[in-house]
């Protein structure tokens, strides 16, 4: 849930950049700091882990508009994609209020998808929380390598892998080239919020 500051009038909502390891999360997160720099209040924090890394900073971008005359400010995060990371991934997920599944688009990633997917409903289960209901977007990285010659998987094959239930928004993304970052970025802002004013109604 956000964390509402009263002093400030500022509404903190907790985005998370989720998927298997080496899937293109921190890209994800480094094109968007790049390119809103003026909107952000801190610096990109980094720990780094061995194959992967946990990325954090706070995004107050203009043009959001206001929730019960308070600014929202975004907390983007990344989570660490390999197994041993478990118990980092579930601290990250604590009152998540959006997260983006960033899925891999290589032949060869097919099964870290489908398994990255059922740790996060998992590990949000855990939490009282349902994959169902949380705003989520799919993003389907890495397809600038169709190209490479390198297998990759069709995007009717990942949706009927990934999205066959949840039936939510994805995109087609090169995180590497900046392609459908952007995209993927503003549909979950936008989800987002359309689900924090729902709850905020329910608790009046």
């Amino acid at each position: 849930m956000a964390i509402f500051n009263a002093s400030e009038r500022v509404i903190e909502c907790k985005l998370v950049y989720y998927g298997p390891g080496r899937c293109g999360k921190t890209t994800n997160l480094e094109r968007i700091f790049q390119a809103g720099k003026k909107y952000t209040q801190s610096e990109m924090v980094s720990i780094n882990t061995k194959g992967d890394r946990t990325l954090f900073f706070d995004f107050l971008p203009m043009g959001l508009g206001k929730i019960r005359g308070c600014d929202i400010k975004l907390q983007l995060y990344t989570v660490p994609g390999q197994s041993r990371y478990s118990s980092t991934r579930k601290l990250v997920l604590k009152n998540v209020d959006g997260l983006v599944f960033v899925a891999d688009s290589l032949e060869l990633r097919r099964k870290a998808n489908m398994l990255s997917l059922k740790d996060l409903q998992k590990n949000l289960a855990e939490q009282n929380m349902s994959i169902f209901k949380i705003p989520l977007v799919i993003q389907y990285n890495k397809r600038d390598l169709s190209n490479s010659g390198i297998p990759i998987l069709p995007v009717e094959v990942m949706e009927k892998d990934l999205n066959s239930k949840l039936k939510v928004p994805s995109f087609e993304a090169s995180a590497f080239k900046g392609h459908g970052v952007a995209e993927t970025f503003k549909k979950v802002i936008q989800l987002t919020l359309l689900h924090l004013n729902k709850e905020l109604k329910w608790a009046q």
